[in-house]
């Protein structure tokens, strides 16, 4: 695959943890339909061992509940099998950078389904985030992960959405991006006030 180097294959579930303790590789993707130990199973076993190792789930299944299995489980992303390998690939990448790989219309489907069940975010959490984080939690929630679109978006540096991300791991105490998109589906921040046109 473009970019990326294959270091080992599994058959199954029990055979893909195997392999990770082994290779320890950056990404993993994760079939969700395996014998003897399916890729849910094996996804929550690879995020809890070795954080550090990204599980992205890459398969045929629409189903809602998988995918939401999946990011409870620790996935960093959920992508279908009939993806452009161009898309593909690009989204691995970000995936290697630490970004979650979602596409938008995956992420819309996560934030309905949680945003039916989510608490409304308290006014203490959203008093510790400010106006520019919250807007970047909106985006996320929105399925806009990567770096490079959250800055074109709203028309900042890379660098200065870095810095964003983390302030906002920071304060609401989460430990990566992948949280943080978690965490902006299941509680949607209030959206900021609009400035006032002149």
């Amino acid at each position: 695959m473009r970019g990326f180097e294959v270091v080992a294959e599994a058959a199954n579930g029990y055979e893909a943890i195997e392999l990770v303790g082994v290779h320890l590789p950056d990404v993993v993707l994760m079939d969700l339909r395996m014998p003897e130990l399916d890729g849910l199973a094996a996804t929550r076993f690879i995020s809890t061992e070795w954080p550090e190792v990204k599980v992205v789930a890459l398969t045929a299944s629409e189903d809602n509940w998988d995918l939401f299995q999946a990011i409870k489980l620790g996935a960093s992303g959920y992508l279908l099998k009939n993806l452009d390998v161009d898309e593909l690939c690009g989204l691995l990448e970000g995936v290697a950078r630490g970004e979650p790989a979602f596409t938008p219309g995956l992420a819309r489907r996560v934030l309905i389904e949680f945003a039916q069940e989510a608490q409304p975010t308290t006014v203490r959490e959203q008093a510790v985030l400010s106006e520019r984080e919250l807007e970047i939690l909106e985006l996320l929630a929105q399925g806009v992960t990567s770096n490079r679109e959250l800055a074109r978006q709203l028309i900042v540096s890379e660098n200065t959405v870095k810095t964003h991300l983390r302030n906002i791991l920071h304060k609401l105490h989460l430990n990566s991006r992948a949280q943080a998109v978690r965490y902006a589906l299941l509680h949607r921040p209030v959206e900021p006030p609009k400035a006032k046109a002149s």
